[in-house]
């Protein structure tokens, strides 16, 4: 942040821009070193390799999302802080944080390295795939260390308005991720294993990276020290408290998409490889929404701290209004050209028929999304992640999983049928989200006339 500079500060549209776009440029680079393993396995391995590539990086995706979930706890705890110009508060907050995620980091990978074969047949691979299922799991299971401390370092970074180093380490693990996976699965034919280890190593780098940013860094806007990485009890209460509902809706949302994987994992091994290249590709055509939801909730989270809920809704309003005139676009592409994205992670024709059909539900989702990320970004920010955990959970067990499941029992569906059950939940939660915030609205103008008459 130059010269001390908060999102609190300066024109809304602007600084929410310069904010967001960094942070779309980080989750554009961190999607292509993910959907790089697909492409690759696709283009240099079989059919098998890319459906255990598919299932095991979706979970690893899951796991992710819980993570990036938790760490929302940071991202508004240090927000608020340095909106309050509170500096060790907010250095208390991130010493808590490292803390906190580092226990975290060993349960997880006990978790994935022990469990990589019950995951594996939980997840219903194609028994063509499950050893290379397994291996995937394993293998980034083992290198969990990397997923907890970069997204950890990511959080404070978004909490201090800093998105442009994130972008930088992504950028370097991209290039890293790419040169391995080319190394070791066009080079040295590894398959699976190879993209896994290629995944790990990018994340390892880009951790030390940042880590190596922050020391040569001259000012922090935050007081920091050995003494601040300790359990401070209070604080760490707050980051769980407002991180782990955010964390469960993750999960519960990811585990959603691994039903629905599941389901499809029953029609075979084409179908199964043809959703785990749809969700590559939806990856990208997300990323727009996606990063105004975490945009959105560094920048709502800085201004409540400083006293400014009117500014807050007014980046709401701007960041809906941009991210769905990108998403009726991409929408559009998606819809009637998505063989030609499907086709750049596979050179199966049966693969990319299958993904296409299954990208037509995702492209009426282009247009539901930026209503639904922005929202979810303003609660979060407003310390409303409760309510984001509700809502996301109707959405997911109230719709997904059964409108998915009911389609797939009827003769002849085809994975458009099935791929509807994301934009219907999406649907709903939106209803939800404004229904939430005209009470907000209505419950903080009782409040102002209340205070008025006394």
């Amino acid at each position: 942040m130059e010269k001390n500079r908060t999102l609190a500060d300066g024109p809304i549209f602007s600084s929410l821009i310069r904010f967001a776009v960094p942070v779309l440029l980080t989750l554009f680079l961190q999607a292509l070193y993910g959907g790089v393993d697909l492409l690759v396995v696709g283009q240099f391995a079989h059919t098998a390799d890319v459906s255990g590539v598919a299932t095991g990086s979706m979970l690893l995706q899951t796991v992710t999302m819980v993570i990036t979930g938790l760490t929302m706890g940071i991202t508004i705890l240090v927000g608020e802080k340095i909106g309050q110009r509170d500096r060790r508060a907010a250095g208390q907050a991130i010493g808590s944080g490292i803390c906190l995620f580092a226990i975290f980091a060993l349960f997880l990978t006990a978790v994935l390295v022990a469990g990589a074969g019950p995951l594996a047949r939980l997840l219903h691979a194609p028994e063509e795939a499950m050893g290379q299922t397994m291996t995937y799991i394993r293998i980034c299971g083992a290198g969990a260390v990397f997923i907890v401390a970069y997204n950890v370092l990511g959080a404070v970074f978004r909490g201090i308005g800093d998105s442009k180093t994130p972008l930088l380490t992504v950028c370097i693990a991209c290039v890293v991720n790419i040169v391995g996976d080319l190394v070791l699965v066009a080079g040295f034919h590894m398959g699976t294993a190879g993209a896994a280890i290629a995944t790990v190593a990018a994340q390892a780098i880009s951790v030390l990276v940042s880590l190596a940013v922050i020391a040569r860094r001259p000012s922090l806007p935050f007081d920091f020290s050995r003494d601040f990485v300790r359990f401070h009890g209070r604080t760490i209460r707050m980051e769980v408290q407002l991180g782990a509902p955010v964390a469960l809706q993750e999960l519960l949302v990811g585990a959603s998409f691994l039903v629905i994987q599941t389901i499809v994992n029953a029609f075979g091994v084409v179908p199964s490889a043809g959703v785990g290249v749809a969700e590559k590709v939806c990856s990208f055509i997300m990323l727009v929404p996606s990063a105004y939801m975490q945009s959105m909730s560094a920048f709502v989270a800085q201004n409540m701290g400083a006293g400014q809920p009117r500014r807050a809704k007014q980046a709401l309003g701007c960041g809906i209004a941009t991210a769905l005139a990108a998403g009726a676009v991409l929408g559009a592409f998606t819809f009637f050209r998505g063989d030609l994205l499907a086709g750049i992670f596979s050179n199966d024709a049966a693969v990319v028929a299958q993904a296409h059909s299954y990208l037509k539900a995702y492209a009426i989702d282009c247009v539901l999304t930026p209503f639904l990320f922005c929202f979810t970004g303003y609660f979060n920010g407003c310390e409303k992640t409760l309510f984001v955990m509700t809502q996301g959970i109707i959405g997911a067990f109230g719709v997904r999983i059964p409108v998915a499941y009911l389609v797939s029992r009827l003769p002849g569906v085809s994975l458009f049928e099935i791929g509807l059950a994301t934009p219907a939940s999406s649907l709903v939660q939106i209803c939800l989200c404004v229904l939430m915030f005209v009470w907000l609205e209505r419950r903080r103008r009782m409040a102002q006339g209340s205070s008025l008459r006394s």
